[in-house]
């Protein structure tokens, strides 16, 4: 009988996106780590927090984050 192969966590994927209990990732919002100065407060506020990913990508996070 054949070995069924184990996939491997993709660890980068694994560190920028969260799996939540109904199956959608979580990820965090862009352009919120430096040159912070020049931005408006109620920019950064906005930027805060997390987002889900959008249906065209999470088939690619479902390959990159099996378990």
């Amino acid at each position: 009988m054949a070995k069924k192969l184990k996939i491997k966590t993709h660890k980068g994927a694994a560190k920028r996106f969260k799996k939540t209990k109904s199956g959608k990732f979580l990820r965090s919002k862009a352009f919120k780590r430096h040159i912070l100065s020049s931005k408006t407060t109620k920019r950064k506020r906005q930027l805060r927090g997390s987002v889900t990913v959008s249906d065209g990508d999470s088939a690619k996070l479902e390959r990159m984050l099996p378990y």
